[in-house]
């Protein structure tokens, strides 16, 4: 398979695609500013599909004429859905699309498209490889980003590289969120709605009429949902439960005819528990002690107890031990209710912002444009799932007392603060027969955090006639220390396993060129070139305040560093488009893109690794066809990644919990990805559109030679050693596809109707570590809304009301979306490299889907 592609469908996808449409609605036309007015006002044509506006190209044009492989969800279609946030597209609404909570946290999102996912982006010094925008300005962190949606226009999602007009961090492409802006007019639409799980919903946007050359439109969402795995210790949170609010306030100023000039603040506000992290099996490997050299392999050995790349020469040491009495085992359905409760706290994420855009036509041919941006982002976690089900593995004896309580259930706190600054200029025009964009962009961020691990719960041995029969669980005291450097809500008071800052600045300069040679033939050329600076330093790490100058040796043995770099990159792009006719449009293309490198705060030597690169090409095809009741898109890629950025994850025990320590390295070689995507849409009658998407991904790392260390409590090296290993790529099915079926029946002739929506979404199974090729289970989710839409109120045709139920994961399929290995394997030794511990092995673990949720909702609009 490494040097060809194959279409194959799955007989799954296949069966979706009987009752399937696109995930993005081709009968939706959106265009932008007061095109999108323009097209609230104009009935589509019921014959056929119409045209859907991106601004891909940082200008207005038609999708189907657009030489990028897009996919577009509308107004509509996050209504049809139910999508309140971004996370809701994890159920595969884009097939090229991959979203996953990092670890199981729903406060923290990655975003991968095309292969370009990063395990974890949720350190200050690491970068995505998708960028995401809101209103053109980028976002620097992935934190935060999952809060409520507001009155969004459109989601574009674009594919591949873009690094010309996007800039840096955007290897597999870019995900664009663009509100809608004030009308002017008055109007608006208030929803609300209730659903299991004690869930609440609510919306209103109102747009107040235009005065003195000023339009304001507001906005304010509401959502929330109980939890769907109950904790059994009183007064603790659920686990998937959330609640968000936000507002959002736009101002449209008009002084001048060829003069707009867009203000707009947000405020979100998010709370989340993270999903419920249950034991799916119990010493599957069969671990035990040895003295016996262990297999050396580059991946993991099936029913065999070698973490891969190890070389356990030393053999194996420790115990197996038994689990706690009432550990649950359960690797086959979603649990209702946790086996041990636990301290569980709500995490919170708060982010804000506030966007100037201005917009100046100077002449037909040209218009300037400046975006200015201030965003924040401050976030506490607090996550307590693993309970009973990760390190340290308690040994109940009769010295497990009340007293002296056996400690486990490792709490993962984290305090994040982020602020940035961003401004770009944009020059935009035509001359002749020449398109450009020009501009100049500058991005600002400041990030701090700290982290801590403590245990939380206590196991006391119940003791009869001397032999430990059962035991009992409570709380034990934790974060009761003193560190005054660190005031976050999260970790204040806790030892701290790591704490650091960094500052990043980027600039750029870009230009982007279209020659229209004939009336069919367009050549595009661009280019960007990116001057990036981080400079980052690591605070504390396991515990040892790295700032102390008391704690100089041990800082120098640990080898640490500050982060102090500067990278340079020149990222061009060329497109070949050719118009065969109207209906029509072929493409070929080759673009670079570019990830900034950085440094690991889950590192004691602050570990720093180099940018990493891509080269891709793409060939594209689009047409409507059948009197434009059909419509297909195809594209088919290659991409060379240079430098792969890759993670190691390790979770060594200490004294007082256990340190997640994750090297993030360069893997050696080109690591290629290559892939298929097709978008099918057809419309054989009238008020029904059906449709497919699909996505063909595959990839192949290169071997790494990796060295695990031996590391004591302080973090200091005592031994290592170098192995082979296998490396993967995480949340990127072989196979996906998304398919979802649209009928209206009308009930007169008032423009009341009845609306069915259904969407059938597939995915293959995934890997969710770089270094494991355990996977994850393969996932079939099913959703759907019935509504009575624009029922006339009064006299006044402008207000409707319409009143619907949905439902999410119809058929409540359950599967694995994060599955860990890791602590079925034996560790890596504290002290020593070469020699294997199993005295913390214990099984897979894992956390299941979301179950299925369902309501009703009412909206009224004027």
């Amino acid at each position: 398979m490494q040097n060809s592609i194959k279409f194959t469908v799955s007989a799954l996808a296949l069966a979706c695609a009987a009752a399937a449409a696109p995930a993005f609605a081709a009968d939706t036309a959106v265009a932008a500013d007061e095109a999108a007015a323009a097209a609230e006002t104009t009935a589509p044509d019921s014959t056929g599909l119409t045209d859907i506006v991106v601004t891909a190209t940082k200008r207005e044009t038609n999708l189907q004429k657009t030489p990028i492989s897009i996919s577009v969800m509308g107004t509509d279609d996050i209504k049809k859905r139910h999508v309140q946030s971004l996370f809701d597209l994890a159920d595969g609404a884009v097939p090229s699309l991959r979203v996953a909570p990092f670890e199981a946290r729903q406060n923290a999102l990655t975003i991968g498209i095309r292969g370009i996912v990063p395990l974890d982006a949720n350190q200050p010094a690491r970068e995505q490889g998708v960028g995401i925008y809101i209103d053109g300005v980028y976002l620097g962190r992935q934190h935060g980003i999952n809060s409520a949606l507001f009155d969004v226009e459109r989601i574009e999602v674009l594919k591949g590289p873009q690094g010309t007009l996007f800039g840096r961090n955007t290897e597999g492409g870019a995900l664009s969120i663009v509100a809608r802006a004030p009308s002017g007019e008055f109007g608006g639409r208030v929803s609300s709605g209730v659903g299991n799980y004690g869930a609440v919903n609510a919306d209103a946007h109102i747009d107040l009429p235009e005065v003195a050359g000023f339009s304001v439109k507001l906005d304010a969402v509401y959502a929330r949902q109980d939890p769907t795995t109950i904790n059994p210790l009183p007064g603790q949170a659920g686990f998937n439960m959330f609640n968000r609010r936000g507002f959002r306030a736009a101002v449209r100023w008009k002084p001048a005819d060829g003069i707009t000039n867009d203000f707009a603040y947000d405020n979100a506000y998010s709370e989340t528990t993270p999903f419920y992290t249950q034991l799916l099996n119990y010493n599957p490997n069969n671990c035990a002690a040895t003295t016996a050299a262990q297999p050396v392999s580059a991946d993991v050995i099936p029913g065999a107890c070698v973490l891969p790349g190890t070389n356990f020469s030393g053999g194996l040491t420790g115990t197996v031990r038994p689990l706690l009495p009432g550990v649950v085992v359960n690797g086959s359905t979603r649990m209702k209710v946790a086996d041990i409760g636990v301290p569980q706290r709500v995490s919170v994420d708060k982010a804000h912002g506030f966007t100037n855009t201005f917009k100046w036509k100077i002449s037909p041919e040209i218009e300037f444009r400046s975006i200015t941006a201030w965003r924040g982002v401050d976030a506490d976690q607090w996550d307590n799932v693993g309970g009973a089900h990760r390190p340290p593995v308690v040994n109940l004896t009769a010295s497990c007392t009340a007293a002296a309580p056996c400690p486990f259930s490792r709490y993962s706190l984290a305090d994040l603060r982020q602020r940035q600054f961003s401004q770009e200029f944009q020059v935009v025009g035509s001359i002749g027969n020449f398109d450009y964009v020009a501009g100049l962009f500058y991005f600002n961020e400041r990030v701090s955090d700290d982290a801590a691990t403590p245990n939380t719960m206590g196991a006391v041995a119940t003791v009869v006639n001397g032999v430990v029969t059962g035991a009992t669980y409570a709380p034990i005291p934790f974060c009761t220390g003193n560190t005054p450097l660190f005031v976050g809500k999260a970790v204040n008071g806790c030892s701290i396993d790591r704490a650091s800052a960094v500052v990043s600045k980027s600039y750029a300069a870009f230009a982007q060129l279209t020659w229209n040679a004939t009336e069919s033939l367009h050549i595009t050329a661009g280019g960007r070139y990116t001057r990036d600076k981080k400079r980052g330093a690591l605070l504390f790490s396991r515990g040892v305040n790295y700032t102390d100058p008391a704690n100089a040796g041990i800082v120098a043995i640990n080898g640490y560093r500050p982060l102090d770099e500067v990278w340079n990159r020149f990222n061009p792009m060329v497109t070949l488009a050719y118009d065969v006719n109207s209906d029509v449009h072929a493409y070929a293309k080759w673009a670079t893109g570019y990830r900034a490198g950085g440094a690991s705060s889950r590192t004691s030597d602050y570990r720093a690794f180099d940018p990493e690169d891509v080269n891709s090409y793409e060939v594209g095809f689009k047409a409507d066809f059948w009197n434009r009741r059909a419509r297909i898109n195809l594209a088919a890629y290659m991409m060379d990644r240079k430098d792969s950025q890759v993670d190691l994850s390790t979770i060594q025990p200490t004294a007082t919990g256990n340190f997640n320590n994750l090297v993030t390295f360069n893997a050696p070689g080109t690591t290629k990805i290559r892939g298929i995507e097709a978008d099918f849409t057809v419309k054989p009658v009238d008020n029904l559109t059906l449709g497919l998407s699909y996505a063909y991904t595959y990839f192949k790392v290169p071997p790494v030679n990796v060295v695990y260390e031996g590391r004591n409590a302080q973090g200091t090296l005592v031994n290592s050693t170098t192995q082979p290993q296998n490396f993967y790529i995480v949340f990127t099915p072989r196979n996906a596809a998304s398919g979802s079926l649209d009928y209206a029946i009308p009930m007169g002739d008032n423009g009341m109707e009845v609306r069915l929506h259904l969407d059938a979404n597939y995915s293959q199974a995934t890997q969710a570590f770089d270094q494991f090729a355990t996977k994850n289970d393969a996932s079939f989710i099913i959703n759907g809304r019935l509504a009575l839409a624009d029922i006339p109120v009064g006299a006044d045709s402008a207000r409707t009301v319409t009143i619907a139920a949905w439902v999410r994961n119809m058929f409540d399929m359950q599967y694995v979306f994060r599955r860990d290995p890791s602590n079925s394997l034996a560790q890596v030794q504290s002290s020593n490299a070469l020699v294997g511990t199993v005295g913390n092995t214990m099984g897979d673990y894992g956390n299941f889907n979301a179950p299925r949720t369902f309501g009703i909702e009412a909206s009224i609009k004027f």
